[in-house]
């Protein structure tokens, strides 16, 4: 079997064979020498491709997980001013006189407001829905999402960083293998020059 069908092979076989990262993502194949992927000039296209293909894979989960690392930097900061206010109303007294607040109805928009002292909060939970919590419950429930979503940016961070880290080896390994061809060229145009200069040389009488 040649080295190029086991290239491919493995790229099938990644998911079951290959070490991953935390979060299920394959390591991409080192190439330290070019002669264990490929055993002839005739295999380099199809090991380039495969690498390429590998490439182009990581590319696509680089671009998803930047956008999900962009939500959540956009979503930490509202539950941590969700979970702050909660802990506000946790603090006050049941004989508290009603807190003045100015409230947002849109994004240019705001209205003030009478908030009496009341022993639970209503929270969206998205899809248009909004529940009532008791004020502890909503306080943990909050610092569970927080957490949860900062544990997920962290998670994020770390896979944006270990999925460069896979397209530069890939691409090292492509200028490896690219590399290796030319060289083999040039080694092989040089036997075929000296082969045609030894028969010029060679006379009929000796």
């Amino acid at each position: 079997m040649s080295s190029s069908k086991e290239v491919s092979k493995g790229s099938k076989d990644t998911k079951k064979d290959a070490p991953t990262n935390p979060r299920g993502i394959p390591y991409a194949p080192f190439v330290d020498k070019v002669e264990d992927y490929v055993s002839s000039r005739a295999e380099v296209d199809g090991t380039m491709r495969s690498f390429q293909e590998m490439i182009s894979k990581y590319q696509f989960m680089e671009v998803n997980t930047t956008r999900r690392s962009a939500g959540l930097k956009d979503k930490i900061p509202d539950i941590q001013q969700t979970l702050d206010m909660v802990r506000f109303l946790k603090t006050r007294e049941p004989d508290s006189e009603p807190l003045e607040a100015t409230f947002e109805l849109n994004d240019t928009l705001y209205a003030k407001a009478n908030i009496p002292y009341s022993d639970e909060v209503y929270l969206w939970l998205g899809a248009n829905v909004m529940l009532a919590y008791p004020i502890e419950e909503a306080v943990e429930l909050l610092e569970s999402k927080l957490k949860t979503a900062q544990d997920n940016l962290e998670n994020c961070e770390e896979d944006l960083d270990f999925l460069r880290e896979q397209i530069t080896t890939l691409e090292v390994a492509t200028a490896r293998v690219y590399n290796w061809d030319v060289s083999m060229k040039r080694k092989e145009k040089g036997e075929d020059d000296q082969g045609t200069g030894s028969s010029k040389e060679k006379s009929p009488n000796g």
